[in-house]
């Protein structure tokens, strides 16, 4: 609730999903996909939606990107590209990409996501050091919630 709150912007639309426990992530990625198909049919321009995922919700926008395959919709991953997402090439970026891991943390650098999709519109990546591991996204910390939400701004 914290990190949505921080997240609000006058500058954008916020529309935030609390992914239940035991979500079925391919399931929650089709719910994700016809969400955003909607709003491109309601008339909202691609290059003016932005998904952001954190950790297994990363993966599920990876998968709803992966259904989608749209090249001008823009992607935020924290802290996403772990093993199981390294090894499982069904997971694809499309559009423009951008993510931030924390040094400390398991999942580390998405830099392989450009190899798998050689039409990636674009990629950026930073990381934080904060040696909170994969709990530095639990909470808004300005390290990483001020570049979410200039990038959410471009």
């Amino acid at each position: 609730i914290a990190v949505r709150k921080a997240l609000r912007d006058p500058e954008y639309n916020l529309i935030a999903y609390h992914r239940p426990a035991g979500t079925v992530p391919d399931s929650f990625a089709e719910k994700l996909a016809k969400d955003v198909r909607e709003l491109i049919n309601l008339g909202v321009r691609p290059e003016n939606i932005t998904l952001l995922g954190f950790s297994r919700g990363g993966e599920i926008t990876l998968l709803a990107m992966s259904k989608l395959r749209l090249d001008k919709i823009n992607t935020i991953l924290l802290a996403v590209c772990g093993d199981v997402v390294k090894n499982q090439p069904e997971y694809q970026a499309f559009g423009k990409v951008s993510s931030i891991y924390e040094t400390s943390d398991f999942a580390g650098s998405c830099e392989f996501l450009r190899d798998r999709n050689k039409q990636m519109a674009s990629f950026r990546e930073t990381s934080i050091t904060t040696g909170k591991e994969h709990g530095a996204f639990y909470k808004p910390l300005p390290e990483w919630l001020e570049q979410v939400k200039k990038w959410v701004k471009e």
